[in-house]
């Protein structure tokens, strides 16, 4: 078993919105910021949020947000140079978390210099007289993934930074790439760097097929993401009992990355119609099988409105202070709820290959049981009455809980959730 997969959990960053960074890349000549110093001052913080990886967005230079790459092998002036890249590696060591980089290997910017040069046409996917772009956006044009060119740079740019420090690869948009290129590239890499983990960005579809084509060790977990958050708002715990079946599914074969939140969506303390909820989707989070990851600001309870439309990502990429000291008071409780919750699953680290039953289930109420080394039961009411759950909790103790009855733990009392485990 890897390191990311014994009990692991990720604090994912966005390095450009996390550090005030300008939206758009300088003129050249202008000075570089070391602005990925700034996120030294947080490690300590991860760490202490119970986290063992920091899993970063794009820092590679980029023409605007960090997906239209322009150099894979050079960080963005905006967040620093290459020398502040190792002192980042080496400071994250120190505070017992590995550095995982977002790998934007399905598109590059225009401003690529092998997009402007005529002999690298073979690098990109002709389409209607132009150019294949990702998704429609004019500004990310497609790599030609059956190009052996581009699949000897891909495979540069990951063991130049592996090599460098980094532990491992998110690799954005896998879904848009064929399964078949990941696995040339992972059988000239993973020789050279065993221990490295590869997880890919994938939304929809075979979730099982891809990792076993692709030879991944991971997708994104979206359907269940997805579940937690509309199961509660719709007052359909069934839904999420269906996802919880085909996770366990998953779990036969690899370890998904689950979250509740990402760079991506709408912050969950907006997506929920109830604040009172947010311990539920947390408690779900962590205590089913997977590999966890935390979005930054998510830990503090940030709101934060995902919107289609030019700059509709900046609600959910911002700015943090110098410090951890510099945050406001109003995120400690979420942030407590998060440390608790986080130091009960790394006290647990079978939870990561976890079996998740369903003993009892209403449109409000839940109980699951996660099994493996040992076994905890998280028992979920989003109703607006008491409820007594009719499972066994012999041998179990509380552990955790929005507010227990303390004469009889199954009693859980109205929009409140209870953890209660024997191992």
């Amino acid at each position: 078993m890897t390191w990311w997969k014994q009990g692991a959990v990720w604090w994912q960053v966005y390095p450009l919105g996390f550090t005030g960074a300008e939206p758009a890349a300088p003129p050249p000549g202008t000075p570089v910021r070391h602005r990925l110093r700034h996120l030294e001052s947080w490690l300590g913080y991860a760490a202490e949020l119970g986290c063992s990886a920091l899993q970063l967005g794009p820092i590679f230079a980029s023409e605007t947000h960090g997906y239209d790459t322009l150099d894979h092998f050079r960080v963005d002036p905006r967040l620093g140079d290459e020398a502040d890249f190792d002192r980042l590696v080496r400071a994250a060591r120190d505070h017992g978390l590995r550095l995982v980089l977002d790998g934007v290997f399905n598109h590059v910017g225009r401003g690529h210099p092998r997009f402007a040069d005529p002999g690298s046409a073979h690098w990109f996917v002709p389409r209607d007289g132009g150019h294949a772009t990702f998704e429609g956006h004019h500004g990310l044009v497609e790599l030609n993934h059956d190009h052996p060119e581009v699949l000897e740079y891909v495979v540069g740019v990951m063991d130049h930074w592996l090599d460098r420090g980094a532990s491992g690869w998110r690799l954005d948009a896998a879904y848009a790439m064929p399964a078949s290129f990941w696995h040339k590239a992972l059988a000239q890499v993973r020789p050279r760097h065993p221990e490295a983990c590869f997880v890919g960005e994938v939304i929809h579809g075979d979730y099982a097929a891809y990792v076993a084509e692709s030879g991944l060790d991971s997708v994104t977990q979206y359907e269940l993401w997805k579940a937690v958050w509309s199961s509660l708002n719709d007052r359909n715990l069934y839904e999420l009992a269906w996802a919880l079946d085909r996770h366990d599914a998953l779990l036969e074969s690899f370890v998904p990355l689950t979250f509740v939140g990402n760079h991506d969506v709408t912050r969950l303390a907006t997506r929920l119609d109830d604040e009172r909820h947010l311990g539920h989707a947390l408690a779900v989070l962590f205590t089913v099988g997977g590999v966890p990851s935390v979005y930054y600001g998510d830990e503090q309870g940030l709101r934060g409105l995902k919107e289609e439309r030019p700059g509709g990502d900046d609600a959910i990429r911002p700015a943090f202070p110098a410090v951890p000291e510099e945050l406001g008071p109003d995120g400690r409780p979420v942030h407590r709820l998060h440390r608790r919750l986080i130091a009960l699953r790394r006290s647990h680290p079978w939870l990561t290959r976890a079996r998740t039953a369903v003993p009892h289930l209403t449109n409000t109420a839940m109980a699951l049981e996660s099994s493996g080394d040992g076994r905890l039961l998280t028992l979920l009411n989003c109703g607006p009455e008491p409820y007594l759950f009719p499972v066994d909790v012999s041998g179990l103790a509380v552990a955790e809980s929005s507010g227990a009855d303390a004469a009889d733990p199954r009693l859980v009392p109205a929009h409140g959730w209870t953890i209660l485990t024997g191992g």
